[in-house]
């Protein structure tokens, strides 16, 4: 054929002109200059549309397949080797036991399927039994997937003896060779050396500045604990915290009158709305009652918990805003008053979250149905927010604790490894990671506000709350600060306000700083006075300020949501508020920092920046007829309500507020207790 006539490419054109004579073949060419200059100019754009939405979605596909090819890898590779269990002999040598695993789900389907037919009477039982099923087939998968390891014994280990030089390992109730080892390690100088930053513990010489602990490791022994009285406090309080008491009653009472019962209040309506459906305003309150010492008030809620208190509901809940609010709730209210009931309700819920870790990957899904146990990525996509994965740790690895079963701590520490695993951009995370191949949305934000905030908030308690035993939380929490000094710290003009801003895409810097960042001095407070390096407090100082800033720089006194920061030579004024952000929702992040900050310096100072704030709460989101509402616009010179009283406003806002305004630092001992996300207190462990 190296004679044929070498057609051009061509196409038939089906327009009204051809159809009266033969069909001719038209070159691209010809047919292109026919065009009108708007039809060529919206094939262009397709083009270019189609070869902008290749260079984002191949990289996914190719990523998805890899991860799919090692997973089928892995698959084979436990098909060829029989498992192996280690345990260890009274001598405490190992040895291996063959043992002979289920394999349900060989299709690689772990989603449990209900029985195709229920009679109507027995609905309720079988939809139990299908939940189950669920979590005990998610159970006999998970310790599949996991590496053997030594289990820690679950209840909390007596420190009765520790290191000479203060190091980071206690040592007690230990068989007689393991303790001699590390004792051994210790004459040898190999423990402790983590936390010594060769740095001088004095930041600045000022007075208020905070020691660090003589033993950097706080002595951490929660047998030494001493029980607090909480309900006796009449006489012990400052003439501040009357007033926050005050202010909690109030909304309390307005609450109970209007909303008893039901999730969210709406003070100028005097209405009441549903998110969760377990009576959210109650639960998220309970340990602020026991902190205030409001006995009576504490009685209904007890009351309403033990009679009321449901979570068998056929309704979608967020696992990390009820892990957060509710779980960490009930946990901490038990920690305090030692009362099975906030267990008991405790372990409920948590079975019924379980689900959410049934994923294709080891990010957990979002969200889960509390009746059928069925478990999903948010409606609005595929994505699962980075800190909600993530900031659910320290109320799992509490519940394994507390009921002495191993199944939560090791469902959401295989979320940490993986997520730990993962590239990142000096210890710098997208906001977004999804739960089908477990993998970062890498062109999205990196922030300390939303989406991002409580990521690492958590690296450092985790670190803390596990007695500073897993310091891949610590490390990955010191390389985090180093990317923040390095692509997020900025100073604005003309005030040179130290605040963090965002990268966009992961790569475009933007002077936007979220009210939720305001966590971080208070955090990075903590990690100084926990042994990490000085010029983290330092951060925290100038950050402290700024977040002041926010508040004593609006009419109101009272911080936007989101503040841009001036970069401009010239500019007047630091602050920019737009329109859409101005208002105030009554959130804490800022006096939740005022309280580590007095707790660890002890300057009065911060005390009074609380008190300006809460002066500001009083005059202009009080409502007359009972309650607080968040307000629409923070530079108006007289405020509009919002109609909403957040219920984290009890549960955290005024719990800080009064443990800021106080005195007595056994009050919640910082070296006995590590707060949540959601300012519910939970006990560190030795181990």
């Amino acid at each position: 054929m190296s004679g044929a006539k070498r057609d051009f490419l061509s196409i038939s054109l089906g327009f009204d002109d051809d159809q009266k004579e033969p069909r001719k073949r038209q070159s691209i060419w010809r047919v292109w200059k026919r065009l009108s200059s708007l039809q060529r100019s919206v094939i262009c754009l397709i083009i270019v549309l189609g070869g902008l939405s290749a260079l984002y979605i191949l990289p996914a596909i190719h990523h998805g397949n890899r991860l799919s090819g090692e997973d089928a890898k892995a698959n084979k590779e436990r098909r060829q080797a029989v498992d192996k269990v280690a345990v260890n002999d009274k001598n405490g040598h190992e040895f291996f036991q063959d043992k002979i695993m289920g394999r349900e789900n060989s299709n690689n389907n772990h989603q449990i399927q209900p029985p195709k037919e229920v009679p109507k009477r027995n609905k309720q039982e079988a939809l139990q039994r299908v939940a189950k099923q669920q979590i005990d087939e998610y159970n006999k998968r998970l310790q599949r997937q996991r590496r053997p390891v030594k289990k820690p014994p679950p209840q909390l280990k007596q420190v009765v003896d520790r290191p000479p030089n203060g190091g980071g390992e206690e040592v007690g109730l230990l068989p007689p060779d393991e303790k001699q080892e590390i004792l051994e390690r210790d004459e040898n100088g190999d423990i402790g050396k983590e936390d010594d930053n060769d740095k001088d513990d004095n930041v600045d010489g000022q007075l208020n500045q905070p020691e660090k602990a003589a033993d950097p490791d706080f002595n951490v022994d929660q047998h030494a604990v001493p029980p607090y009285d909480y309900f006796h406090q009449e006489g012990k309080r400052t003439d501040r915290q009357e007033a926050v008491v005050d202010a909690f009653r109030f909304a309390w009472n307005a609450y109970k009158k209007y909303a008893w019962g039901h999730d969210e209040f709406h003070p100028i309506t005097r209405t009441h709305s549903e998110w969760f459906g377990v009576g959210l305003t109650i639960v998220d309150s309970l340990d602020t009652l026991v902190i205030l010492g409001l006995k009576p008030e504490y009685d209904d809620a007890r009351e309403w918990v033990a009679n009321e208190l449901t979570f068998e509901k056929d309704k979608d809940v967020n696992l990390f805003e009820i892990t957060i609010r509710v779980l960490g709730g009930l946990l901490a209210t038990y920690h305090l008053t030692g009362d099975d009931l906030f267990k008991e309700k405790a372990v409920d819920l948590g079975n019924r979250l379980l689900p959410c870790f049934n994923s294709p990957s080891k990010v957990p899904f979002s969200d889960v149905n509390m009746m059928t146990s069925r478990a999903h990525a948010p409606r609005w996509g595929p994505d699962s927010s980075t800190s909600e994965v993530t900031t659910i740790q320290l109320e799992f690895r509490d519940l394994s604790r507390v009921t002495k079963d191993d199944k939560y701590e090791n469902a959401v520490m295989t979320v940490s490894e993986h997520i730990h695993s993962l590239p990142k951009k000096d210890g710098l995370v997208p906001i977004f990671v999804n739960a089908n191949t477990g993998s970062f949305r890498g062109t999205s934000t990196i922030t300390f506000g939303a989406r991002g905030d409580s990521y690492y908030e958590y690296l450092l308690k985790q670190w803390i709350q596990t007695g500073k035993t897993i310091n891949m939380f610590k490390d990955d929490f010191m390389e985090a600060i180093d990317g923040v000094k390095k692509h997020l710290l900025r100073e604005s003009s003309p005030s040179k306000l130290l605040y963090l801003g965002e990268l966009l895409g992961s790569r475009t810097f933007s002077p936007k700083m979220d009210h939720l960042v305001c966590y971080l001095p208070g955090t990075m407070a903590l990690g100084y006075k926990n042994g990490l390096p000085a010029d983290h407090f330092d951060i925290a100082k100038r950050l402290t300020e700024t977040c002041f800033q926010m508040y004593a720089r609006m009419p109101t006194k009272l911080s936007p949501e989101i503040v841009y920061f001036s970069q401009a030579a010239q500019s007047k004024e630091d602050l920019i508020v737009k329109a859409p952000d101005a208002h105030n929702l009554l959130r804490p992040e800022t006096v939740e920092s005022l309280f580590y900050m007095y707790r660890f310096t002890g300057d009065k100072k911060y005390q009074d920046m609380g008190w300006t704030i809460f002066q500001a709460f009083l005059k202009h989101t009080k409502v007359e007829n009972g309650g607080f509402s968040s307000i629409h616009n923070v530079k108006a010179a007289k405020a509009t309500f919002r109609d909403k009283l957040e219920s984290f406003f009890l549960a955290e806002t005024l719990k800080y507020l009064y443990l800021l305004f106080g005195d007595d630092s056994s009050l919640i001992p910082l070296d006995k207790f590590v707060f949540n996300s959601e300012a519910h207190p939970l006990p560190i462990y030795s181990s």
